[in-house]
C-alpha cells in the first residue's frame, strides 16, 4: 500500500476525533501543514526495511505435522533448518515457542491474527540456537497472543497435558511445555510475561527459568509489554537448562531491554550443595485462592529435603507478595493493549521492528470475534482505562515495581533463595470447546498468583518438579537475586540429584 497524506475529507474527521474547533479559514493552511510534515514519509517508504539476515545459510524446510504425530497438539509446525555441525548443543532437538520468529516459517502465536504470516527474520535465540548445533525441530503452539496460563486458547485447539489427555498443560509456553514433559524434545524455549515459562514446566514435570530481565535478548519474538518480556529454557534437566541459558544469554545489541549482562558458565556451577545456602520459605506464597493443599504439603516437603541436604531453611514473611499482582497488574492490561492497537509492537524503543508482523497485527479488528474470552476481556479493559485515564494507572504501576522490588529485595539479603508452590494446584481438566465464558477466563488465570509478580520485579526465578499427585506434577518455585541464577540452578540441581525427592 503506497503512503499518501489524508484528503480533505480525512483531515476534517481527524480534526473532529482529537477535538479540535479550527475556523474554516485555518483548515486549509493545516493541510499544507500536515502534507509537509508527512512529505518524508514517502522517501522512508522507499527506503530498506534494514532487516537482518539468517546467520547460517540454506534451503529451510517446514511442515504441518497430521493428527497421528501430534497426539497432544503441541506442535504448530516442524522444520527442517541448517545448523553449526559443532557447538554446546550440537545434534540437541529443540522446540521453539511460536511467538519466536524463524526466518521463512509461519509464526501463529496462537492466534488468528497471525494466520498466512511467515517470518522475515530469525529471533537471536534462533542464531544462537544454530550457531551452538542445536536442531530446531520446530514451533510448538502457544496461547492466543500468549494471553493465557491455560492450555485451551490457541485457535487451532487445546494442548494436552502429557501426563493425561484432556488435562490443561499450563500457558502460554503450552506446547514446549508439554514436549519437554513429554519426552519428546530435551529443550525448548519458552516466554514469559505472567509465568508462562514456569506454569507449564509445572503443570508438565519440566524445568523452567524465568531469567533476570533482559538477560536473553527478546529480539525477534512477538511482545506483549517491553517492561515484562521475557524469554527463556524449558527443558527435561537442570543441568540442560543451565546449558541453554549459557547458549542463548548475553547481549545482542539489538533489544532495548537488556543491561549488557553476559552469559555465564552455569553449567560448571551446578556442583556446590547448598550447604550454607539460606532458603527462606515465604509464607504469602501458600494458602492462596485456590490453592491444594497436597500441592503445599509437596513443596513444603521439597523444603524439608533441602534442609537435611544442609540448607538452612525458615520461615519469612513478603505481605507484599499478596497485593503485587493487582498493583502492577496494568503493565499487562494497559501494555499489551498498547503494543497490540500499534501494530503488535508497540513504539518508543530503539528495537528491531518487523513490517509483516506489524501488518498483520494492525489488522487484529478483522478477526477481532475470534480471539480467547481472556484477550477481549483484557483489552476491552485496556481500551477503557485508555479512554478515561490515557496511561496514568500504567505509569503508577511502573512506579510501584521499583518500590515492591524492594521487599523482595529485603528478603533477598537475609537469605540466597525464596521458595513457594510454581502454582496453587496441579493441573486442572481442559475447558470444553463451548465451555462458558466465565469458565474459560479461569482456567487462563487462576494459577499466576505465585509467578506474575516476578515478571514485575524482574527477579530470576526457576520452577523444577517436587513430585506428584495422582500422577500429575507438582512444581516448586526457587527465586534469587536479580542476575544470581547460579544460586537457583545450584540449589535446583542439589535436590533433583537427592535420591528420594521423587517419594515426596
Amino acid at each position: 500500500m503506497t503512503f499518501r497524506p489524508p484528503t480533505d475529507e480525512e483531515l476534517r474527521a481527524l480534526e473532529r476525533e482529537l477535538g479540535f474547533h479550527l475556523r474554516a479559514e485555518d483548515h486549509g493552511v493545516y493541510a499544507l501543514l500536515v502534507a509537509g510534515l508527512l512529505s518524508a514519509y514517502a522517501q522512508v517508504e522507499a527506503a530498506d526495511d534494514a532487516l537482518p539476515t539468517p546467520a547460517i545459510a540454506g534451503a529451510r524446510r517446514w511442515w504441518e505435522p497430521p493428527a497421528g504425530e501430534n497426539p497432544l497438539g503441541a506442535w504448530f509446525v516442524r522444520t527442517e533448518i541448517p545448523r553449526s555441525k559443532t557447538g554446546p548443543l550440537s545434534g540437541v532437538r529443540v522446540a521453539l515457542k511460536d511467538n519466536v520468529m524463524v526466518a521463512g516459517v509461519p509464526m501463529l502465536n496462537g492466534s488468528a491474527l497471525l494466520e498466512g504470516y511467515v517470518c522475515e527474520v530469525d529471533a537471536t535465540v534462533v542464531t544462537r540456537l544454530l550457531a551452538a548445533g542445536a536442531e530446531i525441530a520446530g514451533k510448538a503452539h502457544c496461547e492466543d497472543l500468549c494471553f493465557s496460563g491455560g492450555s485451551h486458547t490457541n485457535v487451532r485447539g487445546p494442548v494436552h497435558n502429557p501426563h493425561r489427555h484432556g488435562f490443561s498443560a499450563g500457558g502460554s509456553s503450552s506446547g514446549s511445555g508439554a514436549l519437554v514433559g513429554a519426552g519428546v524434545v530435551p529443550m525448548a524455549i519458552g516466554g514469559d510475561q505472567g509465568g508462562s515459562i514456569r506454569v507449564p514446566s509445572a503443570f508438565c514435570g519440566a524445568v523452567g527459568m524465568k531469567p533476570t530481565y533482559g538477560l536473553v535478548p527478546y529480539t525477534g519474538i512477538c511482545p506483549l509489554d517491553a517492561t515484562i518480556d521475557h524469554v527463556g529454557p524449558i527443558t527435561a534437566t537442570v543441568r540442560d537448562n543451565a546449558r541453554m541459558l549459557e547458549v542463548i544469554a548475553g547481549p545482542d545489541g539489538i533489544d532495548p531491554r537488556q543491561s549488557g549482562a553476559p552469559s555465564q558458565p552455569w553449567s560448571q556451577r551446578l556442583e556446590g550443595g547448598v550447604a550454607g545456602l539460606r532458603i527462606a520459605v515465604v509464607r504469602e506464597g501458600f494458602g492462596r485462592e485456590g490453592a491444594q493443599p497436597a500441592v503445599e504439603a509437596k513443596v513444603r516437603a521439597a523444603a524439608l529435603r533441602l534442609e537435611k541436604l544442609g540448607a538452612t531453611v525458615e520461615e519469612v514473611s513478603i505481605p507484599e507478595h499478596r497485593r503485587i499482582a493487582a498493583l502492577t497488574f496494568p503493565m499487562l492490561v494497559e501494555g499489551a493493549y498498547r503494543t497490540l492497537v500499534a501494530g503488535g509492537q508497540g513504539s518508543g524503543r530503539f528495537d528491531l521492528y518487523v513490517p509483516g508482523l506489524a501488518a498483520h497485527l494492525a489488522r487484529w479488528r478483522e478477526k477481532a470475534d475470534r480471539l480467547s474470552p481472556m484477550l477481549k476481556a483484557m483489552l476491552l479493559a485496556g481500551a477503557h482505562v485508555d479512554r478515561q485515564q490515557g496511561a496514568r494507572f500504567y505509569q503508577k504501576a511502573v512506579n510501584q515495581a521499583r518500590v515492591l522490588r524492594q521487599a523482595y529485595d529485603r528478603a533477598l539479603a537475609e537469605a540466597d533463595v525464596l521458595l513457594m508452590p510454581t502454582t496453587p494446584m496441579v493441573a486442572t481438566p481442559l475447558p470444553a470447546p463451548d465451555a462458558p465464558i466465565l469458565e474459560s477466563f479461569q482456567r487462563s488465570a487462576e494459577m499466576t498468583p505465585n509467578t506474575q509478580p516476578f515478571d514485575v520485579t524482574h527477579h530470576p526465578s526457576l520452577s523444577i518438579p517436587c513430585g506428584r499427585i495422582d500422577g500429575l506434577p507438582v512444581g516448586l518455585m526457587l527465586t534469587g537475586r536479580h542476575h544470581d541464577e547460579a544460586t537457583l540452578y545450584r540449589a535446583a540441581y542439589a535436590f533433583e540429584q537427592s535420591e528420594d525427592w521423587r517419594s515426596i
